[in-house]
This record gives structure tokens, sequence and C-alpha cells, in this order.
């Protein structure tokens, strides 16, 4: 018998792309609406082959997605806030940037074995070049990067005690999860997000959705050539993770030229373990980073020294309850380090 633990890594992609197209196709809104339901019921409600709906279902109740009661399938304890579309917690455009970009990119790992990261991609599209080809997949890492970090912002929000910053700089904030969370959080906070052109529209989006009026504003720019806005608190939420640490110095040492005296920057990142044994998604997602960035995952004491580096003192540790922390520097006159 194949150990437990090796059996669901061999078929764990299974289950993702089951994920997928569950989700695609309205099988879980139907499970909610319902609270459980028979293939043959569920394939007739939503117009789909009934056979291929229930291999699917099989398999997400081997994984424990679903329980299955006889004939019928109703959603597992604890996942429903991660399959709803109304939920904070909604993961599933997620799984969906995991199916339609990352999985593909996994072949070159055998390359970078033999001949490593820089010669095998040599000749590739820079990281997010790829990512913002068109609108398509501009939406899909969009709505990707919402699913992952929203609902923990509210979390990261309230450790980061913005009670007395007036302007923040989501600096590469996308669609705005975490300026959206402290906006609601903090009302006497102004949020702009500087990213590249193709986002405007969809942070636009996220702000009439909210209703954060001229709250939330954006201001177009490539991080690397341009001058990042003024503010007293910077953003970096799964920013630097994307970035070697050379490239993580010089974006750092930006934001503290253009942060005000007495201001702070927020690094919200997965942390690695100080001794790198885990967590698993960390672990995993430090893989991701590899073959779709030129980036990895750190352990709380890299990114302080980092901020050290920069010119940022009294570094410190933030942990919530989720999988993406907080680490918090403040900027004075004499922090920076030659």
């Amino acid at each position: 018998m194949i150990p437990a633990n090796l059996e669901r890594a061999v078929y764990g992609m299974y289950a993702t792309h089951a994920l997928g197209v569950a989700g695609r196709h309205g099988v879980f809104e139907h499970l909610i609406r319902h609270g459980g339901d028979s293939a043959g019921k569920i394939a007739a409600a939503l117009a789909v082959d009934e056979d291929t709906l229930e291999r699917l279902l099989l398999v997400l109740s081997s994984f424990g997605v679903l329980d299955a009661y006889g004939d019928r399938y109703a959603l597992a304890a604890g996942v429903r806030p991660y399959i709803d579309r109304e939920d904070p917690c909604y993961l599933m455009g997620f799984v969906e940037h995991l199916i339609g970009d990352t999985s593909g990119q996994f072949g070159r790992l055998s390359g970078y074995l033999h001949a490593g990261k820089a010669e095998t991609d040599r000749d590739t599209p820079a990281p997010f070049e790829a990512i913002y080809r068109d609108d398509e997949s501009v939406g899909r890492f969009l709505n990707a990067m919402w699913s992952l970090s929203h609902h923990v912002s509210h979390e990261l929000a309230a450790l980061a005690d913005l009670s007395d910053v007036r302007r923040l700089i989501d600096v590469g904030g996308a669609s705005g999860p975490f300026s959206v969370a402290a906006l609601h959080t903090y009302p006497q906070l102004r949020s702009t997000v500087f990213d590249l052109p193709q986002v405007s529209p969809y942070l636009a989006a996220r702000a009439a959705e909210h209703k954060l009026g001229d709250r939330l504003d954006f201001a177009a720019g490539d991080f690397f050539h341009d001058p990042l806005p003024a503010g007293d608190c910077f953003a970096f939420g799964y920013i630097l993770s994307d970035w070697d640490d050379e490239t993580c110095a010089k974006l750092l040492r930006k934001a503290y030229e253009a942060c005000l005296s007495g201001g702070r920057v927020l690094i919200m990142e997965r942390l690695f373990d100080e001794d790198r044994g885990g967590p698993l998604a960390t672990a995993v997602m430090n893989l991701s980073m590899h073959v779709e960035t030129q980036g990895r995952h750190r352990t709380a004491t890299e990114y302080l020294d980092l901020l050290r580096h920069a010119g940022f003192t009294d570094g410190t540790v933030r942990r919530s309850s989720g999988d993406k922390h907080l680490v918090i520097g403040r900027r004075t006159e004499s922090g920076f380090e030659r």
C-alpha cells in the first residue's frame, strides 16, 4: 500500500483540476443552495454530463472536499468559505490561476536542475511580461491575488495599527486587496496603489464595488524605473517574494527614500519557519516562485535583515492566524546602513 502522504502527493493534480472544473460549472454553488444532492440531480440542474460529474465528485469526496452519504454529496465541514463566491475567504480564483498559468510552467524544472534557471529561461519572456500578456491573463492573475490576500488583509491591517497613518502607498498593490481592507478599518486613511497601467481598470472596479470614492486612487508606474509616490506608510504585499535579495534591497531603499520621517514599511508575505522545515504552503509556493517569478520565500529574520540594510529600524514581526504575516520597519533619519 502506498503511504497516505505519498498517495496524496501523487494524485494531487487530479484534485486541483477537479476543484477547478467543479467550481467553473457551478457544482459548489448548487451544493451550497441545496445543502447536498445526488450526482443525477446536480447534473440535471446544471445540464452537464452525469457520468463525468460523478467521477469528479468521487475524486473530491476521496480528498475530503466533499462528504458522500449514499448517492448524495455535500460540502465537508469547513470547506464552504473557500468555495463560496460570496465569502471573503473564496479561494477559487487562485485555483484557476494554478490551472491556467502555473501548471504549464513546471515542465521547466528539469531544465533548471540541469542548467540552472537563468540559462533555461534565457529566451523566455520576463515573469510579468507573461502574466500581463493579455486581458484574460491579467484578470486571472489579479483575481488570484485578491483570493489569496483580501480576507487575511483585514487581520493584517489591524495588526499593522495604521491609526496614525494618513497616506498609504500600496506598492504593486494589484486590484487593492490590502488597500481596501485598510481603508475599511481606518476612516482617516487614504491609499494610492502604485502598479503597472494595465491594473488601473481593475482597481477602479474594486474601489466602486467597495464604495471608497477618492480615498483609493491609482498611480501608474514601474517600480524598477519610476520613483514611488511619497507617503507615511509603504505596503509590499506578495511583492518581495517575486524577486531576489538584491532587487528587494533596491525596492526597500526606494520606499525608504519616499517615506516621510517617522513612517513605516509593511512587508506582508508567507514566512518560512526559521529552520525552513515548513509550513507546507510556503514550501510549495517557494517552488512556484521559482518557475513563475525570479524570487523565493524567506524567513522572518531574512526580511528583518533586508529592512535593516535598507535603512528601516525597529523591525518587528506580527503573525496572523492565516499563512500571510507582517514584518514592519520604521523610517528614521539615522537608520541607513551602507
